[in-house]
């Protein structure tokens, strides 16, 4: 009993003072308010002791979906690099060549085997049209050597005085023997393919020497799943991976006048450095060439040098004298 009174003396004096300060309706206790406070209290406190289950499941599906987001980029990247080689073929590594130096010449031994390689393996379908006879003397044999070369071949030459053609001897002025008269009897003799002319083969194709390199020692048997049609061979430096010039070089394939070890990538390195050559014959002068210009042009600027400091030294340090008195 005197707690009720105390009670309502107790909200009859909070009514008065809220009352005399003019405070709004609005804000004033209403009945159930207490207890709809208590009850959000207790759902905010519900609320918060589930928000650390939320955000830790909230985190993981934000890991799950960057984790997956990373996996398909990866998965299209490598799928995307696969095409790429499927398509353009395996990149060639990088080879260290002898002539690739600033000031690095051939190597015309190699140069003088790697010929002999194509006369005995590639000549048989590859032609290299823009090398005459006269081009290998003093870079891989002796002008009797060529001429010895030249005059093992037949040349068909004409017309005579009958007004016919006929045949003679090679000379040093003649190419070097095409192995077909003409494209259509090329592809009639490699089932539709065309051996392609080698002249600038290193030139030609991306990464030169190194791709040259790459594809002839490259053959090998086709991985699962891949499927090579009958007169094509799996080679997966070439594009599209198959290729219609079966594996060429093999051990002690070709045989050598110096006594080198006829090896299959001694072949294949030694063909590459001719063809190098075949494609650039004017290397060697060219850097040569380039040597004595830097040196005459290193004289000159010296001398420039010089004679610019002779002439002005004498402006530069003279003293000039003002004598306002006189």
């Amino acid at each position: 009993m005197l707690r009720s009174k105390s009670l309502a003396v107790l909200a009859r004096s909070v009514k008065q003072g809220i009352d005399s300060a003019g405070i709004s309706p609005v804000c004033q206790v209403l009945p159930g308010t207490v207890s709809a406070a208590q009850s959000a209290h207790t759902g905010a406190a519900a609320v918060s002791a589930d928000a650390p289950k939320a955000v830790n499941r909230s985190w993981l599906k934000r890991g799950g979906l960057a984790a997956l987001g990373v996996a398909s980029v990866t998965g299209f990247g490598a799928y995307a690099l696969a095409e790429e080689e499927a398509e353009h073929g395996l990149h060639a590594p990088d080879y260290p060549w002898n002539h690739e130096g600033y000031f690095s010449s051939y190597d015309h031994a190699s140069i003088r085997r790697g010929h002999q390689v194509y006369q005995q393996v590639c000549a048989a379908c590859h032609s290299v049209q823009q090398i005459h006879f006269r081009n290998l003397v003093g870079v891989a044999y002796t002008e009797d050597e060529v001429k010895e070369l030249a005059g093992e071949i037949e040349v068909t030459d004409g017309p005579n005085e009958e007004g016919e053609d006929y045949e003679r001897p090679g000379r040093l002025a003649d190419p070097l023997p095409r192995p077909y008269r003409n494209e259509e009897a090329a592809r009639a003799a490699n089932g539709g393919a065309y051996p392609p002319d080698l002249s600038l083969i290193t030139k030609a194709r991306h990464n030169g020497a190194n791709y040259v390199f790459a594809l002839l020692l490259g053959y090998r048997e086709p991985p699962a799943g891949v499927h090579i049609r009958e007169g094509l061979y799996y080679n997966p430096y070439f594009p599209g991976g198959a290729i219609a010039m079966p594996k060429m070089l093999a051990d002690e394939g070709a045989e050598y006048d110096d006594g080198t070890v006829a090896t299959e990538a001694q072949q294949a390195k030694d063909v590459v450095q001719f063809l190098s050559w075949a494609a650039e014959p004017e290397h060697d002068d060219r850097k040569l060439m380039g040597v004595k210009w830097i040196f005459v042009l290193t004289l000159v600027f010296a001398t420039a040098v010089y004679f610019k400091r002779w002439k002005w030294a004498p402006i530069k340090s003279r003293r000039v004298v003002v004598d306002v008195l006189n």
